[in-house]
């Protein structure tokens, strides 16, 4: 977005949800507009791309879809080109897979294929970028590469550690996206895009560490592991789930090498070595400077079910809410709230905090591995540890879903309200809309361990802004 409107585009910003997409630097933007669509919507998608030249294809259904991602995945390219045709679109641009077909590839990118092959049999003209791993932070792929290095000195790996690759620099890629706009070459191909090495994922492994610092990785590859295997070990280690880690693995299996580099001799890009993409993505990371993430992609179903809403639960809403009163005025209050969670903690008994976290991703959940994309600052649509950020009001309010196996869904809400004499008043709710007997059961059998671990966490609010507290923190009866 922000390259495009440096050249001067106009764009149409297309999303499930307007809020999120609202959250963006770029979102205020004069040349800028918000469309929401889902792309199981033809109607949706004929009307958000009326009046454009171009689309980029950008989609991947597996967050959303999980083992349903492929079918999901052709019905919206079948939309995708249908839209086209009735917006008039000039030029599709998509960014698929890389991998020959053969016997052997693996289910995912035979899907990224087939989005392609499907793209491609439409009337519009459609360019396809073919890569490999993309190096770049907030990506899936780097986010296996960074925790599995860094998190284990040794390694016991499946024998596709030594598959070879050809990863690709996030910056080059959107060089190529870019240069492909509009670019009468490049219409109606398929071209494949890397960077200038190919190594084996081992040493993908060692080059992490150099750069990160850290000791020589050991890595000892087995038969034995098998790709399932491999996902459920990368869901304990790393913030990517099993059923995103799996496909990946799969295709982790497929030597995945630019056959023909046709694209540079049409878009010339001074390409990053593998070595200097990592150095860039670390430095994203030490100076919380992500502007996307994987992470941004909601789970469903629903995708944001609001805790105002009973309906979702058939009414029942179960409520335990704190409050305490400082004297300071919101902006001050509100540092430590906006800060909470990843690095920065839950500021009272974080062992516990832990523990959930581990207790969750040994159930199959997020748990607490995910951290934050800013330790600072929090935008609608954020996803930290097992929290997904509902709402941000500056200085007002902060409600976050949490996204963790229960029977149930939890919310835990900050609202902030000034007082006379520069005081400032915090209110925490903890609201949870029970599903069944069993979601009854999970509240009240952990209601008086909650209740103390809230009042906890907002006295080390309170106690985080350095001020004086004045009331609290105590226990009061829900709205």
């Amino acid at each position: 977005m922000p390259r495009l409107l440096k050249r001067g585009w106009r764009v149409r910003a297309v999303g499930r949800n307007i809020k999120k997409l609202s959250s963006r630097s770029w979102a205020g933007h004069s040349q800028v507009e918000l469309a929401q669509a889902d792309m199981t919507d033809l109607e949706a998608l004929k009307k958000a791309t009326e009046g454009c030249q171009a689309a980029y294809y950008l989609v991947h259904s597996m967050i959303s879809a999980g083992k349903k991602y492929k079918e999901l995945d052709r019905l919206a390219a079948h939309n995708m080109i249908a839209a086209a045709e009735a917006s008039a679109l000039k030029q599709l641009i998509y960014l698929g897979g890389l991998g020959e077909e053969s016997e052997g590839l693996s289910d995912h990118l035979k899907s990224r294929t087939e989005v392609g092959r499907i793209l491609s049999s439409g009337n519009t003209p459609t360019t396809t970028l073919r890569a490999a791993m993309i190096l770049g932070s907030g990506s899936a792929s780097f986010e296996m590469l960074r925790y599995l290095s860094e998190r284990l000195p040794l390694m016991i790996t499946p024998r596709w550690v030594y598959s070879k690759v050809q990863p690709i620099a996030i910056r080059n890629v959107l060089d190529y996206l870019i240069g492909c706009l509009g670019h009468p070459e490049t219409l109606g191909r398929s071209f494949d895009i890397g960077g200038p090495d190919v190594l084996s994922y081992a040493e993908l492994f060692q080059i992490y560490a150099q750069e990160a610092g850290l000791s020589r990785r050991v890595i000892i590859p087995t038969p034995f592991f098998t790709p399932k295997l491999s996902s459920y070990w990368i869901h304990l280690v790393t913030p990517v789930p099993a059923s995103i880690a799996r496909p990946l693995t799969e295709g982790l299996r497929n030597n995945v090498i630019v056959k023909d580099p046709a694209i540079q001799e049409i878009i010339p890009s001074d390409l990053i070595s593998c070595r200097e993409a990592i150095r860039f993505a670390l430095e994203k990371y030490r100076a919380d400077a992500l502007e996307t993430c994987w992470l941004d992609s909601s789970l469903p179903p629903p995708e944001w079910p609001f805790c105002e809403d009973p309906d979702y639960t058939g009414g029942s809403v179960l409520k335990s809410y704190h409050r305490v009163v400082i004297e300071a005025e919101p902006e001050i209050a509100w540092r430590p709230i906006i800060s909470i969670g990843g690095r920065n903690g839950y500021y009272y008994f974080q062992s516990l905090w832990r523990l959930r976290g581990a207790l969750d991703r040994m159930a199959g959940g997020v748990g607490l591995n995910r951290g934050r994309r800013d330790q600072f600052n929090l935008r609608e649509g954020d996803a930290f540890d097992f929290w997904r950020v509902e709402v941000v009001e500056d200085y007002k309010r902060l409600r976050l879903l949490a996204e963790i196996r229960s029977p149930g869904r939890a919310f835990l809400e900050f609202v902030l309200n000034p007082l006379s004499g520069g005081r400032t008043e915090i209110i925490q709710k903890s609201i949870y809309h029970p599903n069944g007997v069993a979601g009854f059961i999970y509240w009240y059998s952990l209601l008086p361990a909650h209740n103390r671990i809230f009042k906890g966490m907002l006295k080390g609010v309170a106690l985080k802004t350095k001020h004086k507290i004045i009331e609290g923190p105590e226990q009061i009866a829900p709205d």
